[in-house]
């Protein structure tokens, strides 16, 4: 068994597709087929049943594909270490954020880290903070950068920077010239909110019931899974959103949504880190850069 089958075996497993896989991987198909095979002949278990045109994985390859993900992880974590005996001339860096961080406080502090370190190959991948927080527990992400409280005790969160979050409104609705008077009326709405799972969610959440308001009292008539379809929403008429003020200040410099005089407490921005793996100069480097007076 080598990586590289093991490398072509996830691909597969997480597509749930040989040519799509191969694709990705820069592989022909049949080589792709290949590997599959011959994992399957040397220890005489099937991973794939065929249906149809299509591949599903077995009982037996459910199993092996989280064993395969945390060898494959392991490599990547070994290879990490023989680069860092380079310094930071050469190597890569894996990084997670969620929605907010990711679209709009990242971009800056990356392309200052690949200024400064330009032989580090930096990628980002970007989700809610669950899923950041994922990342990095299983080794897909070096570091990860999310708006949210994290539960989990594997990880260290740091806090990096400030977040202000406001509450905005379509310029039609009441609100836009007379702010609620108590939390009493944030109930009434109507409500487009970020979906379960992130920190926006989450915090905003937190902040009702502190207010004495049971978050399955507002009126929700919009979830959405991104920043930007919130932003519109609101802009299109949809209703009333807590955001940070990073993803709406232009709307509300042009006049396209209303900014609410209602107190709504400001958040930080957590740089989350596996406490058990090797962590390589590069990861270290950005995330002293991120702490370093980065708001």
């Amino acid at each position: 068994m080598t990586l590289e089958q093991l490398r072509i075996f996830v691909a597969v497993a997480e597509r749930e597709h040989v040519t799509l896989a191969a694709r990705d991987l820069n592989l022909t198909q049949s080589a792709t087929s290949a590997a599959v095979a011959a994992l399957e002949a040397r220890h005489a278990t099937r991973l794939f049943d065929r249906v149809g045109r299509g591949i599903v994985l077995t009982q037996a390859g459910r199993l092996f594909l989280d064993e395969a993900r945390a060898v494959l992880a392991r490599a990547a974590a070994a290879e990490k270490v023989l680069a860092d005996l380079a310094g930071l001339a050469h190597g890569t860096l894996a990084l997670a954020g969620s929605q907010t961080v990711a679209n709009y406080w990242l971009p800056p502090l990356i392309e200052r880290f690949r200024a400064r370190y330009p032989g580090i190959a930096t990628s980002l991948v970007i989700g809610n903070t669950d899923f950041v927080a994922a990342c990095v527990r299983d080794g897909a992400a070096d570091l990860g950068f999310v708006e949210g409280e994290v539960d989990a005790p594997v990880l260290t969160a740091t806090a990096v920077a400030e977040d202000e979050m406001v509450l905005v409104a379509p310029v039609t609705h009441p609100w836009a010239w007379r702010a609620p008077r108590d939390a009493g009326q944030l109930a009434e709405g109507p409500w487009v909110l970020r979906e379960p799972g992130s920190g926006t969610r989450a915090i905003f959440e937190a902040h009702l019931q502190g207010l004495g308001v049971a978050p399955q009292a507002l009126r929700v008539v919009l979830e959405y899974p991104s920043n930007e379809a919130v932003r519109a929403a609101v802009e299109a008429g949809s209703g009333v959103t807590v955001i940070s003020h990073r993803v709406v200040e232009g709307s509300i410099r042009a006049g396209t949504m209303a900014l609410i005089e209602f107190p709504v407490p400001s958040r930080r921005f957590l740089a989350l880190r596996h406490r058990e793996r090797y962590a390589t100069k590069a990861t270290q480097a950005f995330l002293d850069l991120a702490s370093d007076g980065h708001t």
